[in-house]
């Protein structure tokens, strides 16, 4: 008999792990389901690679394949069209190729008696806000209502996405052309230059002499140090997947001047749409929060958020929760605090989304703003610096030659 790590809810709402022992899959599931509880998934103790192998999979299914899915799904629903034939139709007519074999077996789970909520996160592909939400529109009767909210905050998160990205193209752009460039002349240029000295005996200049020291006599003491400086990015990225190392190297990143501020508020506006889009769906509080920290990717935050939800559970505001790890803007925490008092948490959590996702982008604009010219700044000086210390022993050698004698 083995162990399966199973995370289930109960019928107050409540989301938790839970390790249950059985002699398969479908034995787990069956125990858990017989004692009430909704499965989310259940996989084998020790199924790391099954955990990594769904973790890709779910980096498969987003973006705009996925939005176009749920307006899809949502104009059938609102059309009067039962679930399962709405399925059956975009199964075979899907935008997206990759989607329709997922839709596929989720049509067939719902065929054989199952809610579209459990399909969903049975097919191992899907967020768990999605299905989550998907549940909450299931007992509240408003599914149509449900998709309408998550549609509205695909757009939101995925245009945030597109404009991060399409702010950082020309910087990343820049270091890869000049990276390209430089390594071009390290490789081939300067050795070919080094060689031409030599064989023409002619005193260097100093900084010649570094050049080609750094470059041609020392260039494996300078790639192993490349080396070491990579061993230890690498070493410090396993650590940051831990739990206790990621904590750590959040919490190093958001004390880094205008930057780290910069990417908690993008964490902060992440959990506050994710949670309002839960919360205007019908999904209760505490559930709401076990969905949230799922969908954020900072671990600090993530920690900080577990934290809260066990004590809003047990009765604690929200705000005050939030606040007891010292990690969560004061703004933010007011703001939640005023929604609290007035009876619309899920308003004022979108405001606090709206707001922060505004802020990121003017400063990640203004921070491009700034780092294009002082990458080209500096790029060109390298450039420079490189080729002017080759061709500075020829300009000597022939003002020497030139020379009145």
């Amino acid at each position: 008999m083995g162990e399966f790590v199973c995370r289930v809810a109960d019928a107050n709402g409540r989301v938790f792990s839970h390790v249950e022992p059985a002699g398969s899959l479908a034995e787990a599931r069956q125990k858990l389901v017989e004692r009430g509880l909704y499965v989310y998934s259940v996989e084998t103790r020790s199924s790391l690679l099954g955990a990594f192998s769904r973790r890709r999979s779910e980096r498969q299914i987003g973006g705009s394949d996925f939005l176009i899915l749920n307006q899809q799904f949502n104009t059938l629903i609102k059309a009067g069209l039962p679930i399962l034939r709405a399925l059956d139709l975009l199964a075979d007519r899907a935008t997206s190729p990759k989607l329709r074999p997922v839709l596929s077996k989720v049509r067939d789970r719902v065929r054989e008696g199952k809610s579209l909520s459990e399909a969903i996160s049975e097919a191992g592909v899907f967020s768990k806000v999605y299905a989550t939400a998907i549940l909450a529109g299931e007992k509240s009767g408003n599914l149509s209502g449900v998709l309408d909210y998550y549609i509205a905050y695909q757009r939101v998160s995925t245009g945030v996405k597109k404009k991060i990205l399409a702010t950082l193209v020309y910087p990343v752009l820049l270091i890869t052309v000049a990276t390209i460039i430089v390594t071009y002349l390290v490789t081939f240029v300067i050795p070919k230059f080094a060689v031409l000295y030599r064989d023409l005996n002619v005193e260097l200049p100093g900084p010649t002499q570094f050049l080609i020291a750094l470059t041609v006599d020392y260039r494996y003491l300078v790639i192993g140090a490349f080396l070491l400086l990579f061993l230890g990015a690498f070493s410090v990225l396993l650590w940051s997947r831990t739990e206790e190392g990621g904590a750590a190297f959040d919490r190093l990143k958001f004390r880094i001047p205008v930057i780290g501020d910069t990417l908690l508020k993008f964490q902060v506006a992440q959990f506050s749409r994710t949670l309002a889009t839960l919360l205007t769906g019908g999904t209760p509080l505490v559930a709401g929060l076990q969905t949230a920290s799922d969908a954020i990717s900072s671990k600090l935050i993530r920690s900080t958020v577990t934290d809260a939800t066990q004590k809003v559970r047990e009765g604690e505001s929200l705000s005050s929760a939030l606040a007891s790890k010292g990690t969560m803007p004061e703004l933010a925490l007011d703001m939640i605090e005023v929604g609290e008092s007035s009876g619309a948490l899920a308003p004022m959590l979108t405001s606090v989304a709206e707001f922060y996702e505004e802020e990121v982008g003017v400063r990640l604009s203004a921070l491009v703003a700034v780092i294009e010219p002082v990458i080209l700044i500096f790029m060109g000086l390298l450039v420079a610096f490189i080729l002017i210390s080759l061709y500075l022993p020829i300009f000597s050698f022939s003002l020497t030659n030139t020379a009145p004698k």
